[in-house]
């Protein structure tokens, strides 16, 4: 479970991260998930931002698997 954890949490903070450099310098276009979900139109920096804050989210999860 820990590993899926991270998992995710590695796929969010790469997502994340990939749309934020999209949306500041205008490079990377079509590697990030998103820029291809249409319904995101206009809320591309809240969603980048929100995958970043749940990567870190599934980071702690998986932390306190870890010790428990």
């Amino acid at each position: 479970m820990r590993q899926i954890l991270e998992l995710l949490g590695f796929v969010a903070l790469v997502q994340g991260a990939l749309g934020l450099v999209h949306e500041i310098t205008g490079r990377l276009h079509g590697w990030g998930l998103v820029q291809r979900l249409g319904f995101l139109d206009g809320y591309e920096i809240y969603a980048s931002v929100t995958l970043l804050v749940l990567a870190f989210a599934l980071f702690a999860a998986a932390e306190s698997r870890k010790s428990g």
